[in-house]
């Protein structure tokens, strides 16, 4: 049914909540203080019209916003976009019971993200390349991207041709590409078996094309050049579909409150250390060890610090952190030490560490809830958070990363 009704603030998953007696509707694209119409089922709704629109209401970069669900909150003004972000992470920690200041959203610009992933699906003799519908899976074909990195939009009229000739079957399959030094990785996932004749027209369009690499299942079809990335000044040759900071701005923010963190450590821990983002980089100061679940990862992390001059030791080791996590017995060779988990967190390695002597901890997450629960872990042991800081690596997202920064004991002078 149409409804009419005012929306009473921006949800955390950058909907309008409008609050009645009957509970909250969220309603994608609304904006707090506006008036709206609506067409309400339930708890949800889909927005008809604007009566009253907010002064927070800007004009969206991307022509696909609104029906794309990739970008929740480009309609938003910067400045109130910025104290949404880093408000979801005062939340976090406010409900663990955590004090801390939390430091202003470090902003990273559009045309930055360096890896996209797309969603193909045959469908009427063509193949549909681009992002889910909001709330569906229904996909949009994207034309332009205001977010990813020009190398990336440059290539869609290629990378719809090649998901033309892998995707054959109806079920949807994803495509992601990173932007590297030596040209985009490409690593295909769920678009079922590939016979020879396509195979080696997808093979050619990736040389035509000057792709770096093609992976399909997790297998390379072919690599015209090693995918290189740099970690600091360390060149990397990622594995495919490995995991990768989203944008190098976010990146290299996080590096550098990591590294200043941990300066004057003679020894670290780097945990879940994927290839090298922060090992790497801390290599030039401390020795270094890297651990990790993912052997691809890890061998490319190996293969950098073999490769780079001037590096302290650097140790790796595969370990599945969320199983295995390091024992208190094994940490106390440590005096830093840095861990960035997928979302679920290292509730399991922070009881450890909470009962080590360990003396400087930098927290990385894209889970304020997950970190929040870690960290109150970490401060019942004795650690003082020192530092929490936001960085808005997925832009216009309702997704957030955050640095939280600890210290046990007295402060270093």
């Amino acid at each position: 049914m149409s409804l009419r009704l005012t929306i009473d603030e921006l949800g955390a998953q950058g909907d309008g909540v409008a609050h009645g007696p009957a509970g909250p509707v969220y309603i994608p694209f609304a904006l707090p203080g506006e008036e709206i119409t609506a067409h309400v089922e339930k708890t949800r709704g889909a927005l008809i019209s604007i009566e009253k629109p907010s002064p927070l209401r800007v004009a969206p970069s991307s022509p696909h916003f609104g029906v794309c669900g990739g970008c929740s909150v480009q309609h938003l003004a910067p400045a109130a976009y910025a104290e949404w972000k880093r408000e979801k992470v005062v939340r976090a920690l406010q409900s663990r019971g955590l004090e801390a200041q939390v430091e202003p959203l470090v902003l990273c610009p559009p045309a930055s993200r360096r890896r996209v992933t797309f969603t193909g699906r045959a469908a009427g003799g063509r193949v549909l390349l681009g992002f889910n519908a909001a709330q569906s899976h229904r996909i949009v074909e994207i034309e332009e991207c205001p977010i990813a990195v020009p190398q990336i939009v440059s290539a869609l009229p290629d990378l719809r041709a090649l998901a033309g000739l892998i995707g054959t079957g109806p079920k949807p399959f994803h495509l992601t590409v990173t932007a590297t030094r030596t040209g985009l990785d490409i690593a295909v996932d769920g678009s079922g078996p590939l016979s020879e004749k396509r195979r080696q027209r997808a093979l050619e369009l990736v040389l035509a094309s000057g792709f770096a690499r093609l992976s399909v299942g997790g297998d390379v079809l072919v690599e015209r050049e090693k995918p290189v990335v740099l970690f600091g000044n360390v060149p990397v040759a990622i594995p495919p579909g490995g995991f990768l900071q989203a944008t190098e701005q976010a990146e290299e923010a996080m590096a550098t409150l990591v590294r200043m963190h941990l300066e004057g450590v003679k020894h670290v821990a780097d945990l879940f250390a994927g290839s090298g983002t922060f090992a790497l980089r801390l290599a030039r100061a401390a020795r270094v060890h890297a651990v990790e679940g993912e052997a691809g990862a890890l061998r490319a992390l190996e293969e950098g610090a073999k490769r780079a001059t001037d590096l302290k030791p650097v140790t790796v080791e595969k370990r599945d952190l969320f199983n295995r996590p390091l024992l208190v017995k094994e940490l106390e060779r440590f005096d830093g030490l840095v861990f960035d988990p997928p979302r679920a967190g290292a509730e399991a390695q922070c009881r450890q560490l909470a009962r080590s002597p360990v003396r400087s901890v930098a927290a990385v997450s894209c889970n304020p809830g997950t970190l929040a629960r870690d960290l109150s872990i970490l401060v019942e042991g004795g650690y003082r958070i020192t530092r929490v800081t936001p960085i808005d690596q997925f832009l216009w997202s309702p997704h957030v990363e955050v640095v939280a920064l600890l210290e046990r004991g007295k402060e270093r002078g």
